[in-house]
C-alpha cells in the first residue's frame, strides 16, 4: 500500500490462525501517528505466568500492566468527575493505542487474505455488532491501531437488520438511541460511521469494494446466528481483503480462556482468573484520528433506520433505562457510590436496590464489562466482600456463558443438556402437570400464583427481572407447562421479548439452568422436574418480603379455567 511511502502488511502464523504481523509486533516509526499524541514509554508485565510460558506463542508477547494504586475510595464527587476520572485511567495507560502494548491474542483473523493491498486508500473499517460503543472498545481500538500504522481513515460501520429474532421496538429504540451516540462521538474523533440497512453479507462486502477498504475488523458473538453473518461476510468479502474478529466482550478472550466446553463455573473460574493480570488491564483512550474527513461524510437517516423495522412494535421502550454509553456510566456510577456496599448481604433480595442494574447496556455493548470491573475494583478495600462477588458475576459467570454457548451448538435446546439431566427429564416427561398454562395464560399473568404473575408483569413493564426470580420464573413454567422442549421455548420466548437484555448468552444460560440443569448438579428427584434443582414460594418467603413484592407490582391470583 502506498500511503507517503510503502507500507506493506505482513502475516505470520500464530495459535492456528493468520495474524497481521506487522501490526502485533510493530515498532514506533515516526511518520507513524507523530501528529497524534506524544511518545509515551510502553508498560511491560511485571510478573510472568506460567500459562504464558504453555501458550504456544512463542517469547516476548506484548503486555501491558497497570501499577496498582492504593485501593482507597476514589476522589470524584460527582458523575461529571467520574467522567472525567476514567478518561484519566485510559491517558494513564496510553496516550493512544498506537503507544499500547496490545495483548495480541485478543485477536484472530479469519480470512485466507494474506496482505493489505495496495490503492486501498479508503482504510479501515471496524464493523461493529455486538459492541456499540466507541471507548473502552478492544475491536474499535485495533482497527485505529491498524488505521495508525497504515496511515488511512478509518470507518466504523453497522448493518441493521429489519427483524432478529424476538427483538422488538423496545429492543430497537435501545439499539438505534445508543448507535445515534456513536455516531456523534465518532464524528468527534474524525471518524466515518455508516448505517447500512439490510444484512452484512449483501451491505457491507458492496461498501468494501465501492469504498476501497483494504481491511475490515469484526467484533465477537458466540451465538448461532451472528456467526453465521461473519461467515458469510468472510465469503462475500473480496478475496484480498482480509477479515480480523477481535473479541471486545470478554474480559479474558473466549478462545484465550478454554478450548472447550466447560461443565461448571468451578471448571472455568481458575482458567480465567490465572489470566486475569494478562486481560484486566486499563484501556488506552481511542483518540481524535489523523487521517481522512468525517465531516465529510452524510449524516444517518435515522427516520429511515426506523421506518424500515419489522419487527414487533406492541413492546414499546421503558422509562428508567436510557440508551447510550452516557447513560450506562451513569448507572455504574451509581451502583458504584450507592448500591455497591449492599450488593453482597442483598443481592438475592428482589425487594433490595442492590444490583448494578448494567444488564441492557451490557448486552448492547454500549459499556464495557472490563471497564464496569475497573471502576468497581477501585472500592474492594472498603467493600472487599461485594467487590468480589460483583466480580464473580460479571467475569466467571458471564465468560461461563459465552463459552457455554460457542462451544455448545444446541445452546437453547435439550440436545445441549448433560445426559444426566435430559434423562432424568425424559423419565418424568409424562408426570401430570396441575395445571398446565398456554403461552397466552403465562404471558398475560394469568397463573394461581400472584408472586409469579408479579415477576411476568415487572418483566413486560419494565423490560428486567430479578435474577433470583427469574430462576423461580423460569421453574415454574417448567411445572406447569405439557413437555421440557414447551418450557424452555415458552420461557425463552418470553425472556428475549420483554427483556431488555433478551437473546443474550446470559439469557440461554439462565433458562438451561433453570429447566435443564446445566452449570448445576443433580438434586433430590421429584416429579415433573426429575433430579432439576427444585424451587417454590415457600422458599422465596424465607428470601424476602414475598408479599411486598406483590403488592409492588400487582399480582393476582388467577383460578385456571377448566375446560
Amino acid at each position: 500500500m502506498q500511503i507517503g511511502g510503502s507500507v506493506r502488511t505482513k502475516f505470520a502464523l500464530l495459535g492456528g490462525c493468520r495474524i497481521l504481523f506487522q501490526l502485533l509486533h510493530m515498532k514506533r516509526n515516526k511518520s507513524n501517528a507523530a501528529r497524534a499524541a506524544k511518545k509515551k514509554p510502553k508498560k511491560t508485565e511485571s510478573s510472568g505466568s506460567s500459562n504464558e510460558s504453555q501458550s504456544g506463542s512463542g517469547s516476548g508477547e506484548e503486555t501491558v500492566t497497570i501499577t496498582p494504586e492504593k485501593k482507597t475510595k476514589p476522589s470524584y464527587n460527582s458523575f461529571e468527575q467520574f467522567l472525567s476520572h476514567v478518561q484519566d485511567q485510559r491517558l494513564k495507560a496510553a496516550v493512544n493505542v498506537h503507544e499500547f502494548a496490545f495483548r495480541k491474542k485478543r485477536v484472530r483473523v479469519l480470512s485466507s487474505a494474506s496482505d493489505v493491498k495496495e490503492n486501498c486508500n479508503g482504510g479501515v473499517v471496524y464493523w461493529m455488532s455486538r459492541d456499540a460503543r466507541v471507548q473502552d472498545n478492544w475491536a474499535l481500538l485495533f482497527a485505529q491501531r491498524l488505521a495508525l500504522k497504515l496511515e488511512l481513515p478509518l470507518t466504523v460501520v453497522f448493518c441493521l437488520v429489519p427483524k432478529f429474532l424476538n427483538a422488538t421496538l423496545r429492543h430497537y429504540k435501545f439499539l438505534l438511541g445508543g448507535l445515534q451516540e456513536v455516531e456523534q462521538q465518532c464524528r468527534e474523533l474524525n471518524i466515518s460511521f455508516h448505517l447500512l440497512l439490510g444484512p452484512a453479507a449483501e451491505r457491507l462486502p458492496q461498501f468494501v469494494k465501492d469504498q476501497k477498504i483494504g481491511a475490515v475488523i469484526c467484533d465477537f458473538s458466540p451465538l448461532r446466528l451472528p456467526r453465521q453473518w461473519v461467515d458469510d461476510v468472510v465469503k462475500a468479502l473480496p478475496v484480498h481483503v482480509p477479515l480480523t474478529q477481535v473479541d471486545a466482550h470478554n474480559v479474558v478472550p473466549l478462545w484465550v480462556t478454554s478450548d472447550k466446553q466447560e461443565y461448571a463455573a468451578r471448571t472455568i473460574r481458575n482458567k480465567i482468573n490465572s489470566k486475569l493480570n494478562e486481560y484486566l488491564t486499563e484501556f488506552p483512550p481511542l483518540i481524535k484520528h489523523a487521517y481522512g474527513n468525517a465531516n465529510g461524510s452524510r449524516s444517518v437517516d435515522w427516520t429511515a433506520a426506523y421506518e424500515m423495522l419489522s419487527c414487533d412494535k406492541s413492546v414499546d421502550a421503558v422509562e428508567w433505562a436510557k440508551p447510550g454509553y452516557t447513560s450506562a456510566c451513569r448507572q455504574l456510577y451509581d451502583f458504584c457510590t450507592l448500591r455497591l456496599r449492599h450488593f453482597n448481604n442483598k443481592r438475592n433480595d428482589p425487594m433490595a436496590d442492590a444490583l448494578s442494574g448494567l444488564s441492557p447496556w451490557l448486552h448492547f455493548g454500549q459499556i464495557s464489562a472490563q471497564r464496569c470491573v475497573l471502576e468497581v475494583g477501585r472500592y474492594k478495600t472498603i467493600y472487599k466482600e461485594s467487590v468480589e462477588a460483583y466480580c464473580e458475576e460479571a467475569i466467571v459467570r458471564r465468560e461461563l456463558a459465552d463459552n457455554f454457548c460457542y462451544y455448545n451448538e444446541h445452546y437453547d435446546s435439550l440436545k445441549g443438556l448433560y445426559s444426566w439431566a435430559y434423562e432424568s427429564l425424559q423419565a418424568h416427561r409424562k408426570d401430570k402437570r396441575s395445571p398446565c398454562y398456554s403461552l397466552e395464560e403465562l404471558e398475560h399473568s394469568r397463573t394461581y400464583d400472584d408472586l409469579w404473575n408479579s415477576a411476568q408483569l415487572q418483566l413486560v413493564k419494565e423490560g428486567k427481572m430479578h435474577g433470583f426470580l427469574r430462576m423461580y420464573w423460569a421453574k415454574k413454567i417448567l411445572e406447569w407447562t405439557e413437555t421440557p422442549e414447551q418450557a424452555l421455548e415458552y420461557s425463552i420466548l418470553l425472556n428475549d421479548k420483554y427483556s431488555l437484555d433478551g437473546r443474550d448468552p446470559n439469557g440461554y444460560v439462565g433458562c438451561m439452568w433453570s429447566i435443564g440443569g446445566i452449570h448445576d448438579q443433580g438434586w433430590k428427584e421429584r416429579a415433573i422436574f426429575g433430579k432439576i434443582r427444585y424451587m417454590n414460594y415457600q422458599g422465596c418467603k424465607r428470601k424476602f418480603d414475598v408479599n411486598a413484592y406483590v403488592m409492588r407490582y400487582g399480582g393476582k391470583v388467577h383460578k385456571k379455567k377448566e375446560g
